[in-house]
């Protein structure tokens, strides 16, 4: 493990109250792996990852890093661990009276670096997160995405074996935290860096994390790996976060009729590709229709999910029903009212 976090506490003391912003949270994180926190805003995601370069030093508890305790670590020994561990933010924090080229070498500077090996590792960055030609503009004149982009050129300059990512893409629009995610998948893959990424953005944990944390009123309910957690999520906090990306809309207002059943069906590995709509079919008397379905792939494994309305004697589509169970994940019975495009089960 290269990060350890053992029964953290952190309390806050806001007009002569205190407040528990995060309870008793242990985590252990394996080096080189992308490790998601998720959770809603106010679920204490940000003050935990701050615990782990001690920018909020806990109440109670141990912080472990590379094998060190470093939680009572002040001064130069806490100055040498932050060298390790680089750190990016929702709003970029760039110097906006410094060319790019001058953002990224100020970190390397202000870590002695050789002057002659500053421009050669600073170009070097520019090339790794797609900015070889931006390096005599100004903040101002740069996109959001490519802010971020130099915000982790800057945060990778001293070649840190840890990345701290606090809600890095929310600022940002779906094509460019897409570029984001590739460009951290990609320093991942050739460079076995530690990142540890907070966001409440489920599509993103869906693409980026191989393991995830979920944290709800500043504890940690839940951790697993990513696929495992988004086929079977346990913690109703975890559920609900799950449910926003793979949610079925359908048309409103729409009833069964007599002799009408609806299904929610889910699958996984490799029989998400198989036609089973085709051979029940064929092989039971009744009708289906597809109401709606979709593939999603997680860490390269997909996830299907159909909705169909099975017609026909009640007999033959409790069959029917039955032979699916038996083929699938998961399979639900839906109520015959939808309102507002949800579904009531």
């Amino acid at each position: 493990m290269v990060i350890v976090l053992d029964k953290v506490n952190v309390i806050f003391k806001q007009k002569g109250r205190k407040m528990h912003a995060v309870k008793e949270a242990s985590i252990s994180i394996n080096k080189g792996e992308i490790f998601g926190i998720v959770g809603p805003s106010g679920a204490g995601k940000s003050t935990l990852v701050r615990v782990i370069n001690l920018l909020q030093p806990p109440a109670s508890g141990r912080v472990i890093v590379g094998g060190q305790d470093i939680t009572r670590f002040k001064g130069t020994a806490l100055r040498k661990v932050r060298l390790k561990i680089g750190m990016i933010f929702q709003h970029f924090n760039l110097i906006s009276g410094a060319t790019v080229y001058d953002n990224i070498a100020f970190a390397l500077k202000a870590n002695n670096c050789p002057e002659p090996k500053i421009r050669e590792r600073v170009l070097e960055l520019l090339t790794q997160v797609n900015l070889a030609d931006k390096e005599q503009v100004y903040p101002a004149n740069l996109s959001g995405g490519q802010k971020q982009r130099v915000a982790i050129a800057r945060a990778l300059a001293n070649d840190p074996e840890i990345l701290l990512c606090d809600e890095a893409t929310s600022a940002l629009d779906l094509e460019n935290t897409e570029e984001i995610i590739r460009i951290l998948r990609r320093i991942n893959r050739e460079n076995p860096i530690t990142i540890v990424f907070i966001t409440h953005e489920m599509d993103v944990a869906r693409k980026l994390f191989d393991r995830i944390a979920v944290m709800a009123d500043g504890e940690i309910v839940e951790v697993g790996d990513t696929y495992r957690v988004f086929t079977e999520p346990e913690h109703p906090m975890t559920q609900s976060l799950v449910s926003r990306v793979l949610n079925i809309e359908i048309p409103e207002h729409l009833q069964l009729k007599d002799q009408e059943e609806m299904l929610k069906i889910t699958y996984t590995g490799e029989r998400a590709y198989e036609p089973l709509i085709s051979k029940v079919s064929k092989e039971f008397d009744v009708l289906v229709d597809i109401l709606h379905g979709k593939i999603e792939y997680i860490q390269g494994k997909p996830l299907g999910i159909l909705l169909i309305k099975l017609s026909g004697d009640a007999a033959e589509i409790a069959k029917a029903r039955d032979y699916i169970a038996g083929q699938v994940f998961k399979i639900e019975r839906l109520s015959a009212a939808i309102e507002g495009g949800e579904l009531n089960g």
